[in-house]
């Protein structure tokens, strides 16, 4: 069983995949006992068949190796004001990312998952984007995050949106498998239109997701349609420039029909004039969209503020008055931590306190 693991962990595998593997190393599986198997290792904790057929000595070696890949929680942080709670994971490196569950209506959940440790992308409003990039997360490590945070739910989790740490089309075969698995029936069991994958705008892996034709919703983060502006607040504007990332939206809504969703995030004085809802016509005025408003939410004093009401609604009736539908999106786990990744960069403050503490003579 030395062999098992091969490129991917177990937990990011399909049947097929994991019946060939544990065949090639010497314990055959056919694709019946390899959904059993997935079933079982990434069902709810103490879930288990009615009648269990497959051997329990390949049960018991593969879910070994399946629980030995799974991060482990390190802290975890309610915010009382809204219930959301952010868990935050230690890798087998030592490599910390989080997960938000966000509460839902009727006692469901979804979970805000994270594809890097940390992010490349250095937009200027967001706490992730000020850590950098470490590394990206494999399949298995967002796929474990997942059944981990899932199974500590106090109801069903129905949902997942790829909008934590780091940038999901910036570690796009990973996420894919990922948002794969998580819509596998031996998988998270999350219906694939309940998958959501965020892009701060990656024009050509915008295509390449158009192209491939996924059932799960893309988002795309536009937050400013003036160039200048938009270049100033997100660094990767400056490599792909609004008219090639508007043509990548079109690909979008010709591949997939109805909507586009645009994320737009919301900061006093900066992105909430009557010179962006101008520019947002002129720039994709011909494609349907939805645009989704989300507070800014800066965790330093002197940063991005979000709008006030007048502002907001303003805005908002401005964006309306286009034919728009506007969706406000509620920023969540403000009391506590309130930015994403301020739980991983608290806990590697403390971290270099403590070595400092004691390397001290």
């Amino acid at each position: 069983m030395n062999d098992v693991h091969g490129s991917e962990h177990l937990l990011a595998l399909f049947p097929d995949e994991l019946a060939a593997r544990l065949s090639a190393a010497g314990e055959p599986c056919d694709l019946r006992q390899a959904r059993s198997l997935l079933s079982r290792l990434r069902g709810h904790r103490g879930d288990a068949p009615k009648r269990e057929t497959t051997p329990r000595r390949l049960r018991e070696a593969v879910a070994a190796l399946a629980e030995a890949g799974r991060p482990v929680v390190v802290d975890e942080v309610e915010d009382p004001a809204d219930g959301f709670v952010k868990l935050l994971f230690r890798a087998a490196d030592g490599a910390l990312f989080e997960v938000v569950r966000i509460p839902l209506e009727r006692g469901r959940f979804t979970l805000c998952l994270s594809s890097q440790v940390g992010c490349g992308m250095g937009c200027v409003f967001c706490a992730t984007g000020r850590l950098g990039l470490t590394r990206n997360l494999s399949a298995g490590e967002i796929v474990a995050s997942f059944l981990t945070a899932r199974d500590g739910a106090p109801g069903p989790v129905t949902g997942a949106v790829f909008m934590g740490q780091g940038e999901p089309l910036h570690n796009y075969d990973a996420v894919l498998r990922a948002a794969r698995v998580l819509a596998d029936p031996t998988g998270g069991r999350v219906a694939a239109e309940a998958i959501t994958i965020s892009t701060v705008g990656l024009v050509p892996e915008i295509h390449r997701y158009a192209r491939e034709g996924h059932p799960f919703r893309l988002i795309v983060s536009l937050t400013s349609a003036v160039e200048a502006r938009r270049r100033a607040l997100l660094p990767i504007a400056k490599k792909h420039d609004l008219a090639a990332l508007a043509g990548a939206v079109r690909a979008v809504q010709a591949a997939r029909g109805g909507r586009v969703t645009v994320a737009w995030v919301t900061m006093a004085g900066v992105n909430c004039g009557d010179d962006e809802v101008e520019a947002l016509r002129a720039l994709l005025g011909d494609v349907p969209l939805i645009v989704n408003l989300i507070d800014v939410n800066d965790a330093r004093p002197d940063g991005f503020r979000a709008p006030d009401a007048a502002e907001l609604d303003r805005f908002r009736d401005r964006l309306a008055a286009l034919g728009v539908p506007i969706v406000r999106r509620y920023s969540g786990g403000k009391a506590r931590h309130a930015a994403c990744g301020m739980l991983a960069r608290t806990r590697l403050a403390d971290d270099a306190a403590a070595q400092q503490e004691i390397a001290a003579p």
